[in-house]
């Protein structure tokens, strides 16, 4: 479900903003021609979330996650961790026709300290590279509580397809208007950055339902993720996924790319398997049978959600 990439490589494009200098991450995945040929984007440093229809050229690899490494210190989100929504562009004014946004920070507000969410605390960083049980040792990854805080971005349109370096930069200008302004405080940051209906980046709904990547700017590395208008794909994107309902996709989508990011904030440093699959990677798109997606209660409330890859059990979970 993801491109191969190298660690936190710069790409030489570099912008500034509000007095900041800011990079997308990565080097070229594998595929790139292909993607190039059929007019989709070419990602940099990027994690996809496949579409169901191109699950079975998923390349997640039978065995276990490991650690790779990390960087600076971190690989995981191990501290108080903090989501941000970002609705970019005056697009989303009066023009939310599946209600996402509420749907979405409702889920964020839930998803803490849950049952779901908790498989993630069984990895950390600070291990050697390769490790594949902590056993007490490293710094852990937390489940919540999630500070959740949301800014609506609509004084000028949005790009009509925005791309991954337009998203970078609008993460960057996330953290300057919350005022998230050093490294220390984004290591343990998710910048969700929303586009509005009709004005998806390139690929989505064909290629991926969403990615997660990371920015280097002056606040430091930001990890964000390109979340689309996930109902715009259909069911490419779990609309009806499992019975599941028309609007399904987007808790699946999106808490596929919240766990990833607890697991492996700035790609490709945290925990993935032997092919480059992370903790929701390898559980996608599951219809039935052990770790199928399902309708999951987080504080009361039911969401429909995919199971995550749990090392300890040594398979897709729903609960840990």
């Amino acid at each position: 479900m993801q491109w191969r990439r190298n660690p936190l490589a710069l790409v030489c494009a570099i912008v500034v903003l509000g007095g900041g200098m800011l990079a997308a991450q990565g080097e070229p995945q594998s595929d790139h021609a292909a993607a190039a040929a059929s007019g989709m984007e070419v990602l940099h440093g990027a994690v996809i979330m496949r579409t169901k229809g191109a699950a079975n050229s998923t390349t997640a690899a039978p065995g276990p996650l490991t650690y790779h490494g990390g960087f600076n210190g971190t690989g995981v989100i191990a501290g108080a961790s903090k989501v941000y929504l970002v609705y970019w562009g005056s697009q989303w004014n009066n023009n939310d026709p599946s209600g996402e946004a509420a749907i979405q920070q409702s889920f964020f507000r839930d998803v803490t300290n849950s049952a779901w969410n908790n498989s993630v605390t069984q990895y950390c960083q600070g291990v050697a590279s390769g490790t594949t049980s902590c056993n007490g040792a490293g710094t852990p990854a937390i489940n919540g509580p999630t500070f959740v805080d949301v800014w609506y971005d609509n004084a000028s349109t949005a790009p009509m397809h925005p791309s991954q370096q337009q998203l970078a930069n609008e993460a960057a200008r996330a953290a300057q208007h919350f005022g998230n302004t050093n490294q220390a405080f984004n290591i343990n940051v998710q910048y969700v950055i929303n586009t509005a209906t009709r004005h998806n980046s390139s690929g989505f709904g064909s290629s991926y339902c969403a990615y997660h990547s990371t920015a280097s700017s002056s606040y430091g590395y930001l990890a964000y993720t390109n979340m689309p208008y996930i109902t715009d794909a259909g069911a490419s994107c779990g609309a009806n996924f499992n019975g599941l309902g028309p609007k399904a996709g987007i808790t699946i989508v999106g808490g596929h790319e919240f766990a990833e990011t607890e697991t492996d904030i700035w790609p490709n440093v945290g925990w993935l398997d032997k092919n480059g699959a992370e903790n929701g990677d390898k559980c996608a798109w599951i219809g039935s049978g052990p770790g199928a997606t399902a309708n999951v209660l987080l504080n009361g409330n039911s969401y429909p959600l995919q199971s995550l890859w749990s090392n300890a059990n040594g398979g897709c979970v729903q609960s840990y």
